[in-house]
């Protein structure tokens, strides 16, 4: 059985895709959990509002962690 070979560079792209896989799951739970936190509102004003700036603020996270992962899959694929 061969042990299979690795560079440097392959293991480092292929940890920061876990940690981008990871942060991007984390902020789609933190949208759905602060859309269940505005539904469940009531009309009341001040829980609808902290619930939408926690969905805006989790979909600007989500957006930063994409833009990562594909400036560090373009950066390491020149390599």
């Amino acid at each position: 059985m061969d042990i299979p070979k690795i560079t440097g560079t392959q293991l480092l792209q292929n940890g920061l895709n876990i940690v981008y896989f990871v942060l991007g799951g984390v902020a789609v739970v933190i949208i759905i959990l602060a859309g269940y936190q505005y539904l469940t509102a009531n009309g009341d004003p001040t829980k609808a509002s902290k619930a939408m700036q926690t969905i805006l603020y989790a979909a600007i996270g989500l957006i930063v962690v994409i833009f990562a992962f594909a400036i560090t899959n373009f950066v390491m694929g020149r390599m």
